[in-house]
């Protein structure tokens, strides 16, 4: 398979655990959801239920049965779904879906995001201008680098070529069961397919394909079948 199709929204995520998938289906690649996020999370919020999600600022929606600590921060448009917990110190500044069963934590910041179902981001992340998918997981201290040094626009690089996205923030996505190592960089315009694990300390450009173990830049293994 082609990299430009292993990158595409259907090899990568699950929309059956995200309250976004109608955004997700209309957009051949993960990425181009970015700048809808915060419309779609406005739009849904007014179609969730009194009965089950508090309102307790304008633009923020918090499912009754999740868990936010006194000290988290959170602006709108935000949608905190069920069972998910929001710990000490978290900073979510705003245009963030955050699914059911997810772990936003301690000194986490979040902005313009889609977390789907049970992803962690537990301990000091950042996450900006990004994707995770279903059971993605990052370690401590692992951010998403969502602006290049340059300021240019962000280019996706795979091996038949640059994939131009036209925006000039975007970190990353990463495909479901996605294990990032602890204090790894995401650069602009990462992509990890499913099932992928990523070294601690690692600097990631570009796309990993499924299935792999990356090491560094130019080692990256495939998982051995069970």
């Amino acid at each position: 398979m082609m990299q430009t199709e292993a990158i595409k929204t259907e090899h990568l995520l699950d929309l059956s655990h995200t309250a976004a998938a109608e955004l997700f289906g209309t957009c051949s690649y993960p990425w181009e959801v970015l700048p809808k996020i915060r419309e779609f999370i406005l739009k849904l919020g007014q179609e969730l239920s009194e009965e089950e999600y508090l309102h307790p600022s304008e633009d923020v929606w918090i499912h009754k049965s999740a868990k936010v600590f006194p000290s988290a921060y959170i602006a709108g448009p935000c949608i905190v779904g069920p069972e998910t917990e929001v710990r000490h110190c978290a900073f979510i500044r705003g245009s963030a879906l955050i699914g059911q069963g997810c772990v936003v934590g301690n000194s986490t910041e979040l902005k313009n995001v889609i977390l789907f179902d049970s992803v962690q981001v537990p301990h000091y992340n950042y996450v900006g201008d990004s994707v995770l998918g279903y059971k993605s997981h990052m370690g401590a201290g692992s951010i998403t680098s969502n602006v290049k040094s340059d300021k240019k626009s962000v280019r996706v690089h795979l091996p038949e070529g640059d994939l131009e996205t036209g925006f000039k923030k975007f970190g990353a996505v990463l495909g479901d069961h996605v294990e990032v190592g602890c204090g790894s960089v995401l650069n602009p315009g990462t992509l990890i397919g499913r099932n992928t694990n990523i070294y601690p300390l690692s600097s990631v450009r570009g796309f990993v394909p499924e299935g792999s173990i990356y090491k560094k830049q130019g080692e990256i293994a495939r998982k051995q079948a069970d």
